[in-house]
């Protein structure tokens, strides 16, 4: 089960949005949808979930790149909405490694068929542990021990109560 929701700083305080995530597909698709949550250029973050798999957070501060973090990013590899997250530059890839041609079969093999000599080679690009902007919430009020600390269960939830927008984002869950 995913949950993803928007949540956008304004004078008043934050105010969350529940998102639809099925019409992007690229981090750029998500910056611009951020964005449109935040007229004012304020920040705005992105919050996505999959239950008990991985959380990660995407800050978009006015027209800056994005900054992204990923609790897991191996579990949020085998996700649709993770995939979005991990961009060559998050997990230290030059664009078009063979890791990333391996994962597109242009090998040489039929879709399905495995490679003789493949010993996973895109599984090990991809690391079992935090990836990203590690101080993503720092000024926010969650430091990046907090951050490394959280479990993905309860994740966003506790990333709400620091920024003091749990009941709004509960109101969009």
């Amino acid at each position: 089960m995913y949950f993803a929701a928007l949540l956008a700083r304004t004078e008043d305080g934050w105010e969350a949005s529940d998102t639809e995530l099925d019409d992007v597909e690229t981090l750029s698709d998500l910056a611009d949808l951020a964005r449109e949550a935040s007229p004012d250029d304020d920040t705005v973050l992105v919050l996505i979930e999959q239950e008990d798999a991985w959380f990660g957070v995407v800050r978009i501060d006015g027209e800056d790149d994005p900054r992204i973090y990923v609790s897991d990013a191996a579990a949020a590899a085998r996700s649709s909405y993770g995939e979005i997250l991990l961009t060559d530059e998050l997990l230290g890839r030059e664009p078009g490694d063979e890791a990333d041609l391996d994962a597109l079969d242009l090998d040489g093999t039929e879709d399905g068929e495995p490679d003789d000599d493949d010993d996973d080679t895109s599984a090990e690009a991809v690391p079992h542990s935090p990836v990203g902007d590690t101080e993503i919430l720092d000024d926010l009020g969650v430091s990046e021990k907090e951050l490394r600390a959280l479990d993905a269960d309860d994740a966003l939830g506790s990333i709400a109560d620091a920024l003091g927008a749990s009941e709004v984002l509960e109101t969009v869950r």
